[in-house]
C-alpha cells in the first residue's frame, strides 16, 4: 500500500538503489506485523511525495529482506537510516513525527 513515490527496497537492488544513489536516500526498515512502522507509513508515503526528484524515499521489509537487515544491525523496527554517498549520515529508531524526519533529509540535501 505504498504511496506512489514511495520506494520498495530489497536485498538483491540494495547496492544499485541505495549505496550507488546520487541522491540521499531515507529507507523506513519495517514489519507488516509492527505497530510502530504501520503508523510511520503515511509519514513516509508524504515524504516521498515531497522529495521526489530531490531524495529517495522508501521502505525495506525485514522479513523479505533480512541479508540487508542484518547488514546495517537493525534489531528494532521501525529504524529509519539516512544514505549519503554509500554511508549512513542519520539515524532514528522508533516511531518518529514527520518534522524529525524532514530536519534529517534536509540536512542532508546537496
Amino acid at each position: 500500500m505504498a504511496g506512489a513515490n514511495t520506494l520498495n527496497f530489497t536485498d538483491g537492488a540494495w547496492d544499485t538503489e541505495v549505496l550507488n544513489s546520487a541522491e540521499p536516500v531515507l529507507v523506513d526498515f519495517w514489519a507488516t506485523w509492527c505497530g510502530p512502522c504501520r503508523q510511520m507509513t503515511p509519514i513516509i508515503d508524504q515524504l516521498a511525495d515531497e522529495y521526489h526528484g530531490k531524495a529517495k524515499i522508501g521502505k525495506l521489509n525485514v522479513d523479505d529482506n533480512g541479508q540487508t537487515a542484518s547488514r546495517y544491525q537493525v534489531r528494532g523496527i521501525p529504524t529509519i537510516l539516512l544514505f549519503k554517498g554509500g554511508k549512513i549520515v542519520a539515524t532514528k529508531v522508533g516511531a518518529t513525527g514527520k518534522t524529525d524526519l524532514q530536519k534529517m533529509i534536509d540536512e542532508n540535501l546537496q
